[in-house]
């Protein structure tokens, strides 16, 4: 029998944003869940090998899923594709050691555990199906019937991620939940995540912005660190702006 995890912590969206990711993994919370989950796009970011280390050594007590972003580096670093649709997407492909290119490129895309208060639940990027689909918090019930099709109905939850916005919702009898993004936030600063059992907690980490900003300044070469810096880490894009954006795609 698959055994039952009575906490976890889940972290998604990471980006490669070295202080956003400390501050997550400082908290009690998070030190004493069982796991720590990943729900893809770790390390399309400023600082993705240092990012990548990091968690490497928490050892066993991660589980990973590869997202879109992750793929799109390995690709672009093995040659399969020459562009990368995020302008930071080609540094951070170059950051890379050839052995965490291997790592990532081995990474599952959907990960299915049993957690106590909410059954089976599946993990995911962005859609069971999909590791670039679009659902948002406000997408319409026909819209969540599509992208569950096939979905094993024993499956009471899914975890997702990708839009970098949390939220907690009722979709066809099965709660979603989107922890929001640890280091590049749509909507609200911080570092955002999530607690798992027996209910579904969403949190966020505030930690000191200005010096993180300073701090990635100094230490990537990135041509625009600067400004990617301080337009993400205090996230100047709203939620607004963002699902007024992708609500055609989404179904909303």
């Amino acid at each position: 029998m698959t055994a039952e995890h009575t906490r976890l912590a889940v972290l998604s969206d990471i980006h490669g944003v070295l202080p956003a990711l400390e501050a997550v993994l400082a908290e009690p919370e998070v030190a004493a869940a069982d796991r720590i989950v990943l729900t893809g796009d770790i390390t399309a970011g400023p600082q993705p090998a240092e990012v990548l280390d990091l968690l490497r050594s928490q050892g066993e007590r991660v589980l990973w899923l590869a997202g879109n972003a992750d793929r799109e580096l390995v690709e672009y670093r093995r040659g399969d594709r020459t562009e990368i649709p995020d302008p930071i997407g080609p540094f951070a492909a170059r950051e890379l050691r050839d052995d965490q290119v291997d790592f990532l490129s081995g990474l599952p895309r959907t990960l299915t555990l049993r957690v106590r208060g909410l059954g089976t639940v599946l993990f995911c990027h962005a859609t069971p199906r999909d590791d670039e689909e679009l659902v948002l918090v406000d997408s319409r019930p026909d819209r969540w019937a599509e992208v569950f099709t096939g979905l094993d109905p024993g499956i009471g939850t899914v975890v997702c991620g990708h839009t970098h916005m949390p939220y907690v919702r009722l979709a066809h009898g099965r709660l979603v939940v989107n922890p929001g993004s640890v280091g590049m936030p749509y909507g609200r600063p911080g570092a955002h995540w999530c607690l798992l059992g027996p209910g579904a907690d969403l949190r966020v980490t505030p930690y000191d912005i200005p010096a993180a900003v300073a701090r990635l300044t100094a230490e990537c070469a990135y041509p625009d660190i600067a400004e990617w810096a301080g337009y993400f880490l205090h996230a100047r894009a709203t939620d607004t702006e963002v699902l007024a954006a992708w609500g055609p795609k989404a179904g909303s």
